[in-house]
């Protein structure tokens, strides 16, 4: 009974991200707010001219997991 709650628990979280390599990204909302702050960031570079958040986001993400997984 814990092993299949255990389970659950990491599939679930681990898929959710996405990644090749989902054991060395941190938990969902760690890594949402790392993103966030990164698009922040590239919001802040280009002065928030808007119309680019979707840019920024995608962005920023691809940054992040590129960080966290030692990608070039």
């Amino acid at each position: 009974m814990n092993n299949r709650s255990q389970s659950d628990n990491n599939s679930g979280s681990q898929q959710r991200c996405g990644a090749d390599n989902p054991d060395r990204l941190p938990g969902d909302d760690h890594y949402q707010q790392m993103i966030a702050e990164a698009a922040y960031f590239n919001a802040k570079w280009r002065d928030f001219a808007p119309g680019n958040e979707m840019s920024d986001w995608l962005q920023a993400e691809a940054e992040v997991k590129r960080l966290l997984l030692g990608e070039k």
